[in-house]
């Protein structure tokens, strides 16, 4: 069964000078302001959504290379997983780092590396973002 998963923004104004609100509409659970300075220069209290991708990316990830390890006979203790999604004015998203770091009881770290490398090749965002150049950092803890 499909779902569809809703989000709205309000923009008031130009680029430059104007703000705006995004809210997550499905879930509810808030709105949030947006600028062109919390996108383009530092957040200060505001998202952008370049973050709310990175939000997006990281849990997906996390999702995806869970299940291939549960699949796979060898489900994590733990899965931590940051994105960051860098945005040059200009150019737009100009690449995109999973940083992973997990527990897996009696993994390889060869093991490893192949199944947090096949998460981030089939983690539906990752596909959804295969125009951006997605780099991976993989790290098995004891």
């Amino acid at each position: 069964m499909a779902t569809t998963r809703t989000a709205t923004t309000q923009w008031k104004g130009p680029l430059i000078g104007g703000a705006g609100t995004v809210s997550l509409d499905t879930s509810g659970i808030g709105t949030y302001e947006i600028s062109w300075p919390s996108r383009a220069e530092a957040a200060n209290g505001k998202t952008s959504p370049e973050e709310l991708i990175a939000a997006a990316h990281s849990s997906c990830y996390s999702m995806a290379l869970s299940h291939g390890l549960a699949g796979a006979g060898t489900p994590p203790e733990s899965v931590d997983t940051v994105a960051n999604v860098t945005f040059q004015p200009g150019e737009g998203i100009t690449g995109i780092t999973l940083s992973v770091k997990a527990r897996v009881p009696g993994l390889t770290a060869e093991a490893f590396e192949a199944a947090a490398q096949d998460a981030k090749a089939n983690c539906p965002v990752s596909k959804a973002l295969a125009g951006v150049q997605i780099t991976l950092e993989a790290e098995l803890l004891d």
